[in-house]
């Protein structure tokens, strides 16, 4: 491990450290353009202020001011780092706002109370407590003890003046209160996690996590070639992706929890806070084994003929399911009723190639099955079951470089490979 790789993994380990405390009086340094300034403006003892930029400076390892006569002037780094703290400010404000309208906080500055008491770890316990609902989980998850996770949630709970937590014979729940505190504490976890990879990609590596949310059509081609090309070219990345339902992506993506999403498109009216940005249009179709009756030469397929095959679907409310059923009220026919009904892909696969069920999904979910000549497409086309695919992300998020340059290099694997129909990206 180089100099480089040493100094990366200290600013790493040291984001979830850092004194929400200290970013403020960073930017307040930033804005008053000197010390005094922003001691004034802080209410605090010039002193404190400056231990506070020096304690920040430490933990990422870069001075974050030019030190002049005059006063102080943020340097390239600081510029970085404070584009994440006025993000972070803005999540703050957002948190208390939706507080305050509850009634909660009115006798306190709740941005100054989550400044003054938390870390980047704090609030990294009390949103695994909300997402684990377990005290003991999430002690051994942080290596820490269940009497400072308590001491942690109380102190909040006191500063705020109600609970977060209701405490049940089966563990912890979240009050509403406590899940807009968790919320926003996720998506400044984001921004603080974005710190270190923001400065060493201004200095050429990338490096990181990236969270991806994969849905199913992306999984197969797209999304694995992306991360090994990506990978050969950046080692110090980490990828992980996460496979659920999109409402259920849709919600880490809100929550800051994963950096974007690749996978079918929804209708923009139905997610205005998503970003969607697609790549390329697709389609479902009938897919049997090789060999299979109807994929014999001259076959003629019609309806009747699908009609009288076993089917093996995805399940009820899946985009591909509800595109096929859409397709056979169009033709003014009742739905299939399937023998089988799966989101599994292996069990699928398994289905097709040792029996003579057919399905109906895209052809991209397995390319592989179908390139090696084990799997056919019939020759039923289902032009009405077009749709986009592309990119989701959180309105007005800032993803990090290594999240930026994966969704990069999808776009260059969609552009380049002949089997998607790529769009143009001027009319998407």
């Amino acid at each position: 491990m180089n100099a480089h790789q040493r100094q990366d993994k200290v600013i790493e380990a040291g984001a979830l450290g850092i004194n929400l405390r200290h970013l403020r009086a960073f930017s307040a340094v930033a804005a008053a353009g000197s010390v005094a300034g922003a001691a004034e403006a802080l209410y605090r003892v010039a002193s404190g202020v400056t231990r506070a930029i020096s304690e920040l400076e430490t933990a990422l390892c870069r001075p974050l001011f030019e030190r002049r006569a005059r006063g102080m002037a943020l340097n390239a780094y600081g510029e970085l780092v404070l584009v994440r703290a006025q993000r972070i400010e803005r999540e703050f404000e957002d948190a208390r706002a939706q507080l305050a309208a509850r009634g909660v906080g009115a006798s306190a500055d709740v941005r100054s109370l989550f400044g003054a008491i938390l870390n980047g770890r704090r609030l990294a316990v009390i949103a695994s407590l909300a997402d684990k609902r377990s005290m003991p989980a999430v002690a051994q998850e942080f290596g820490i003890s269940q009497p400072a996770i308590s001491g942690a949630l109380k102190d909040l709970e006191q500063g705020l003046g109600v609970p977060l937590f209701e405490r049940k014979a089966r563990g912890l729940s979240p009050t509403p209160t406590g899940e807009i505190v968790a919320f926003h504490f996720k998506r400044v976890l984001a921004e603080l996690r974005h710190i270190g990879p923001d400065i060493a990609a201004s200095e050429g590596r990338l490096q990181g996590s990236v969270m991806v949310g994969a849905l199913p059509l992306g999984r197969t081609q797209i999304l694995p070639m992306a991360i090994a090309r990506l990978l050969a070219q950046h080692p110090g990345l980490h990828v992980a992706t996460v496979e659920s339902p999109y409402e259920a992506l849709a919600a880490m993506l809100r929550s800051g929890d994963i950096d974007f999403i690749l996978g079918a498109l929804r209708v923009p009216q139905d997610v205005p806070d998503l970003q969607q940005q697609p790549l390329f249009e697709d389609r479902i179709a009938v897919i049997a084994r090789a060999g299979h009756p109807l994929a014999r030469a001259g076959r003629r397929i019609d309806l009747d003929a699908l009609r009288q095959s076993a089917w093996a679907l995805s399940r009820k409310g899946a985009p591909a399911r509800e595109l096929l059923e859409r397709f056979f009220a169009q033709a003014r026919q009742a739905p299939l009723v399937p023998a089988v009904e799966t989101g599994d892909l292996a069990v699928l696969r398994g289905l097709l190639l040792e029996s003579d069920m057919l399905t109906a999904i895209s052809p991209h979910q397995l390319r592989y099955e179908i390139r090696d000549g084990s799997l056919v497409v019939l020759d039923f086309p289902l032009d009405a079951t077009r749709r986009r695919i592309g990119l989701t992300l959180r309105q007005g998020a800032f993803a990090s470089p290594g999240a930026r340059a994966l969704m990069a290099q999808i776009g260059q694997v969609v552009q380049v490979s002949p089997d998607f129909q790529a769009l143009d990206p001027r009319n998407g």
